[in-house]
């Protein structure tokens, strides 16, 4: 008899409604760091004492990396290790990959109309503007559906190749400024910019072109899933997945010389170093939750992971509204007290938010795309 491909047994694997509760307490961390406002703990960024640790929660300028950058790689990870799961339950139950296929492109389009929404609603007008994150998570997650049935050797090439294009992409196209390939708003990115969208980000040198590198975020969560989909021993998971992250940010760091790490322009050494630090996360969460078995304290951050686009959305779709709203109540409170009331101010309205999805979350109403 023949044996069948390593595929196919992990197909066999998937139970319907199995899920991995470290990756929904990953996936719940990293959206409430992602609605928080930093906590407010930006305010203290130029604190004599506290500076040092506040600037953490704030996106460095330029080259280099702070805790802050990581949010938004650990999104796109993270979305990557869910759709082993989701798929081989799908295949499991019979639908085809061309079925498959078709709900991913309608929800890539749909992500792709949500980013774009979020513009405009930032902007009060009709924009086209593609530096949302759900507007590259639109791109990378269709990129990394397309190799999921691959092997996971291929779909490690893939991403190195993709590190690659992308140094290429930078370094050797004519287009950069006079100070070299990796300068603010006139480089490969910005060029591409005023192709797909007439404009720059001026300022922030962000580049909607980070698709390219963000697409190695998704497809490197796609075989994290992989991993912890297989039959290898606990332990042998965890120390496959944290020895795979220490790989990554040792390598982006080496890479630093010849490529800096940017994370406004998704450098290949940015990538690594974060894709690393997500790779770390998520053994961390595996270690913690499924191995040791701790896991009374996930519960809060489940909640709000459990309605992640939702809450994303309204954050940014009314926010402005839900500061004021909160603000009717907690004025009094944190007025009095100068910076600290700001950056108390701030976790009133998380409290908030966080009220909403446990709101939701008692009901069982779950909030998909």
């Amino acid at each position: 008899m023949k044996r069948r491909g390593s595929m196919e047994k992990l197909d066999r694997r998937i139970q319907p409604g199995e899920r991995l509760l470290s990756l929904d307490a990953f996936r719940g961390l990293t959206m409430i760091l992602l609605i928080s406002s930093s906590f407010g703990l930006y305010y203290l960024k130029d604190h004599a004492i506290f500076g040092a640790f506040a600037v953490q929660f704030t996106h460095h300028q330029w080259n280099g990396i702070y805790f802050w950058d990581l949010i938004q790689p650990f999104f796109m990870f993270i979305v990557g290790v869910a759709m082993p799961f989701s798929f081989f339950k799908r295949w499991e139950r019979g639908e085809a990959w061309g079925e498959s296929l078709k709900h991913v492109i309608r929800r890539s389009l749909t992500l792709l109309f949500l980013g774009v929404l979020l513009h405009c609603w930032y902007s009060r007008a009709y924009v086209w503007e593609l530096w949302n994150v759900l507007s590259q998570l639109s791109v990378t997650y269709l990129v990394a559906f397309l190799l999921m049935k691959k092997s996971i050797r291929t779909q490690l090439i893939v991403s190195f190749a993709i590190l690659l294009g992308n140094y290429i992409l930078y370094r050797f196209l004519p287009v950069y400024g006079p100070d070299g390939p990796w300068m603010k708003d006139a480089n490969f990115g910005a060029f591409m910019d005023n192709i797909l969208m007439g404009k720059i980000n001026n300022g922030g040198g962000w580049v909607a072109i980070n698709i390219i590198g963000s697409s190695a975020h998704t497809i490197w969560g796609v075989v994290a899933g992989l991993v912890l989909m297989s039959d290898k021993p606990e332990m042998k998971k965890f120390r496959t997945l944290a020895l795979a992250g220490i790989i990554g940010v040792v390598l982006g760091l080496l890479l630093d010389p010849v490529t800096p790490i940017i994370k406004r322009i998704c450098t290949s050494s940015f990538i690594l170093i974060s894709g690393g630090w997500a790779l770390l996360a998520l053994s961390f969460f595996y270690w913690l939750v499924d191995i040791k078995g701790i896991k009374r304290w996930t519960y809060p951050v489940l909640v709000v992971g459990m309605n992640s686009i939702f809450i994303y959305m309204f954050v940014n779709l009314l926010g402005g509204w839900a500061n004021d709203f909160v603000g009717i109540f907690t004025k009094p409170i944190v007025e009095p007290l100068g910076l600290f009331g700001k950056i108390l101010d701030k976790n009133f309205v998380l409290m908030f938010y966080w009220y909403i999805c446990w709101w939701l979350y008692k009901r069982n109403i779950f909030i998909r795309i």
